[in-house]
């Protein structure tokens, strides 16, 4: 598919998982989806589902690997190769437990962090050249560097009401580097959310 976009947001599918912390990037690709009224279909062939939009003129497509968590790049690889999509419009939706909850950092490149989606993802692209936004979950209270029993939780009720204006600003972040570029969606978007920012009724400009 000609000059077409890729936003991959990465978590683990089924039920069990969907309300996980780990699953931000799932939880933001769904989002874009209701917002460009993309609709949802299994496709065997990439172990993924996909989502077909238009934004403006511009042809995206959105990806949810089905492969779990660690063995995503199993999934992005064949969808990046059979649409002929380059790297520059590959987009990369992580949780970052490193980052203070609900903020943003969209980068043209760079190392995994050690979050195991992206070790994946970078194993099968065999560089670590691609754009990736992270958003922030936040650590738990108690200290250590083991949390995986937090990223595998459910957000709070309080949480799970600022993660909807979280979602909203993190959508239009996406939008705006569909539209306008890296550089403008990153120093647009970028950091923590503004105490003031309005929520979830913020329309995209499709």
């Amino acid at each position: 598919m000609d000059n077409a976009y890729l936003v991959v947001g990465l978590g683990n599918p089924g039920p069990a998982y969907a309300r996980h912390r780990h699953n931000a990037g799932f939880m933001l690709v769904d989002r874009l989806a209701q917002a460009w009224q993309a609709n949802w279909a299994f496709d065997q062939a990439f172990s993924a589902r996909l989502a077909r939009a238009r934004v403006q003129d511009r042809p995206v497509i959105l990806c949810q690997p089905q492969t779990f968590m660690n063995a995503s790049g199993q999934a992005v690889r064949p969808v990046l190769d059979y649409y002929r999509i380059g790297l520059d419009r590959l987009l990369v939706v992580v949780d970052d437990a490193d980052l203070p909850f609900g903020e943003l950092r969209l980068r043209p490149g760079g190392g995994t962090a050690g979050h195991h989606g992206l070790e994946s993802v970078t194993q099968h692209l065999g560089t670590m050249q691609y754009p990736r936004l992270r958003i922030g979950i936040g650590r738990p209270p108690t200290e250590g560097r083991e949390i995986t029993g937090w990223v595998l939780s459910d957000f709070t009720p309080a949480e799970a009401q600022r993660l909807e204006k979280v979602l909203t600003r993190a959508s239009q972040q996406v939008e705006c580097w569909v539209l306008e570029g890296i550089d403008a969606a990153m120093s647009r978007f970028n950091g923590p959310l503004p105490d003031e920012y309005p929520g979830n009724h913020v329309e995209l400009r499709t």
